[in-house]
């Protein structure tokens, strides 16, 4: 029952990073994106998955914390992809 709960509390969670990947992929911006956050959950998910391996924990909540963490890092990278753009943006401005 613990890991069904575990489980249940990492896919709520987890369905919520598409759905900021999505739109940070959509706004185009890293204005509204906090590096430290995303960093911060990053720590979490590795501090969940470093549990279940000292545990010797191999089961589909391990494999629940890996899809988190991926989509977590897609976020991250998506966050360089803006915050370049949000640079190039504004040395145009400045030349304009």
């Amino acid at each position: 029952m613990p890991e069904l709960l575990e489980t249940a509390m990492l896919i709520c969670f987890g369905l919520s990073w598409p759905i900021n990947l999505v739109k940070a992929i959509k706004s185009k911006t890293a204005s509204a994106t906090s590096l430290k956050f995303l960093l911060l959950i990053t720590i979490g998910y590795l501090c969940g998955i470093a549990a279940k391996i000292a545990a010797h924990n191999y089961s589909y909540v391990l494999a629940v914390y890996l899809l988190n963490l991926v989509v977590v890092a897609a976020n991250i990278a998506v966050y360089f992809v803006n915050k370049n753009r949000d640079a190039k943006r504004e040395m145009q401005n400045e030349q304009a």
